[in-house]
């Protein structure tokens, strides 16, 4: 990592479903719990505060900042810990959807934020590709 490295992290993936199906991936906890990690209910609402279970590094607050149904979701991560934003853009690509994972906020002046925004960085590209994995599997 170089001082000029920017704190964000961005992805990008299509997933072939539509945006309402990847939409509820963002949105539904026990779809969020396939891909990523279990969640509180999370509401597509300004304001409204969920929590992510990531296992060993503890539960995480989270909180709603920004909200176009089926378009844009962003919300806080890890507040008082790492203080960073996600950011979901859904745009509809053929029969699928592109999805941009833009997460930002990390604090480099510290060992943790570093340490965050390196191993998020390596982690992203890996958990993106299980939402399209977790739409597939058949409702229970």
């Amino acid at each position: 990592m170089t001082d000029t490295a920017p704190a964000v992290i961005e992805c990008d993936e299509f997933i072939p479903h539509p945006p309402s199906a990847v939409w509820r991936a963002l949105t539904d906890p026990a779809l969020i719990a396939k891909w990523w990690a279990a969640a509180t209910e999370v509401r597509p609402e300004v304001g409204h505060r969920f929590t992510l279970d990531m296992d060993q590094w503890g539960t995480q607050q989270c909180e709603v900042v920004s909200v176009e149904p089926e378009r844009l979701l962003a919300y806080t991560f890890a507040e008082g810990v790492l203080d960073t934003i996600i950011s979901w853009t859904l745009v509809p690509e053929g029969t699928g959807t592109r999805l941009l994972l833009r997460h930002e906020g990390f604090d480099l002046d510290t060992p943790l934020g570093r340490h965050a925004l390196e191993g998020m960085g390596h982690g992203w590209p890996h958990v993106l590709p299980r939402i399209a994995t977790a739409l597939a599997e058949p409702a229970r």
